[in-house]
């Protein structure tokens, strides 16, 4: 391509082009031109070639495929973090364009609690909103996702929540210097709502008043005080004609009382022998004879003792008459000489 490019000289004249060292007749045309001519052949500078890129521009570094999972080589940074090459999908929604692990989108491994999963699931179902589960920690987060009027409305509460979903945590006095020793209050400060005497009303007073009486009037029972004791002799004689008493280990019942040798053999009750007859209300405790276990003795809520015997005719020795309320428990000294007795008069009986 041929062109001819025309500058300005001094003076604002336009100058001449420059003279070919090679000497030729085109020279001595130009220089014979008239300015007209000139102006004619002043056109544009066109470069009609396509631009080739050189050796050196071209990047020839290895490009990583985005959907790889396995590289068998040490890639650099920037060839992990290279922009994608090629031409997009014009028609690619953006849905499909988002970065996706999955054929229906992106998935994170999340851990759930079962419960709460089930609750919001049964929230959205019922109510039509639940909490957003895109934000890491939404047990505590108020951000709802679907129906955020709704929301609104119940104040965020679930299908298993009934009451107000927060409560406001009453304030107390914070003084938690330890320096201060007089005034350090730390765990132990008091409420700022806290009223450190408080009056009864007239109606609350009356209402008081009536229930102390009554419990008064209740408590007092001339059972309450202690009862005579005295005791009943159910047989003839105290003594026997060798003059044993009633407490003296029977010989003639065909087992060897006094015998501390425990019985080779032994079995669980199959049948009932005998009934004693003579409390009239519930038993509390039955305790027999130490060692030998030939007398029995019993107590009651009917307030009264009795002694009965185990072999023999099975009679009732003797009753013990003393407390003022029911007896709860009884217990033989180690001789069976004496016993103790527990009832709910607060009086032990000897």
């Amino acid at each position: 391509m041929v062109a001819l490019i025309e500058s300005e000289g001094e003076g604002g004249e336009p100058s001449r082009p420059a003279r070919d060292p090679g000497g030729g007749g085109d020279d001595a045309e130009l220089h014979q031109a008239s300015p007209a001519s000139q102006e004619l052949l002043l056109l544009p500078l066109v470069d009609s070639a396509l631009a080739v890129a050189v050796k050196e521009d071209v990047e020839t570094g290895v490009h990583l495929d985005p959907a790889t999972k396995e590289v068998q080589y040490n890639p650099s940074y920037d060839t992990m973090f290279a922009p994608e090459f090629g031409p997009v999908n014009p028609f690619r929604t953006q849905q499909m364009a988002a970065p996706r692990n999955m054929l229906s989108g992106y998935t994170e491994p999340a851990h759930i609690n079962d419960f709460m999963f089930e609750q919001q699931r049964r929230t959205f179902a019922t109510y039509g909103y639940a909490l957003d589960p895109s934000i890491d920690n939404y047990e505590v987060s108020t951000k709802y996702t679907g129906s955020v009027e709704e929301a609104e409305k119940n104040q965020g509460l679930a299908v298993f929540e009934t009451g107000q979903k927060k409560m406001e945590k009453r304030k107390k006095f914070k003084e938690n210097d330890a320096s201060n020793i007089d005034g350090f209050l730390g765990p132990w400060a008091k409420y700022v709502d806290e009223k450190d005497v408080a009056k009864l009303s007239e109606e609350e007073q009356r209402e008081l008043d009536e229930i102390i009486a009554k419990r008064q009037k209740k408590g007092k029972h001339e059972d309450d005080k202690l009862g005579e004791e005295k005791t009943i002799l159910h047989v003839k004689e105290m003594c026997d004609y060798q003059g044993r008493s009633y407490l003296h280990v029977p010989q003639d019942v065909g087992v060897n009382l006094c015998s501390t040798v425990p019985p080779e053999k032994c079995y669980l009750p199959k049948k009932q022998i005998h009934v004693w007859p003579g409390h009239t209300k519930r038993v509390s405790a039955v305790r027999l004879f130490p060692l030998s276990g030939h007398l029995l003795l019993s107590c009651s809520m009917d307030c009264k003792i009795k002694l009965w015997e185990v072999y023999g005719e099975r009679r009732c020795l003797r009753t013990f008459i003393g407390h003022s309320k029911a007896v709860r428990d009884i217990c033989f000294n180690n001789a069976g000489s004496q016993f103790l007795s527990a009832a709910y008069d607060q009086y032990p009986l000897y």
